[in-house]
């Protein structure tokens, strides 16, 4: 018999897959624990929560909440990729609007850099920005 502890380490894929998981589930913290306390996360600028945005509360307010403040995030499908430069990550859903229950497919396209088991670094892309920025502009005024 041996006292020693087997402890089992994530992949960077594995850390991400976590976070999509939670983010599936609607998870806040989930999310959070799959995220440095620094996290940097980089949204395409047209978006109403775009920019970098620095620090796992900073991207719970400004990303998670506005997104979530317009619109119900329903994702169908993720998929994650792990190769020598980092991991890469596709999401696929619908967003419905809260005002109008206008439905929009949203598409993206995430890199990560994950460093000792945690999300260091987001940067998102995503399908038609200009298109998805309308919808939420859409989703504001309540209107079609």
């Amino acid at each position: 018999m041996s006292d020693q502890i087997e402890t089992v380490t994530q992949t960077p894929a594995d850390v991400v897959r976590g976070l999509y998981d939670a983010l599936r589930q609607g998870d806040v913290p989930g999310v959070l624990a799959t995220l440095d306390p620094e996290v940097i996360v980089d949204e395409p600028n047209q978006l109403p929560y775009g920019g970098v945005h620095r620090g796992r509360e900073v991207f719970v307010q400004s990303v998670l909440g506005v997104m979530m403040g317009y619109a119900d995030v329903a994702i169908t499908d993720a998929e994650v990729y792990e190769g020598p430069a980092g991991v890469v990550g596709t999401l696929t859903g619908t967003l419905t609007a809260h005002t109008t229950d206008e439905r929009y497919p949203l598409t993206m396209v995430e890199i990560y850099q994950v460093v000792d088991g945690a999300v260091h670094k987001i940067d998102v892309y995503t399908k038609n920005p200009h298109d998805l920025a309308a919808f939420y502009a859409r989703a504001e005024a309540g209107t079609r």
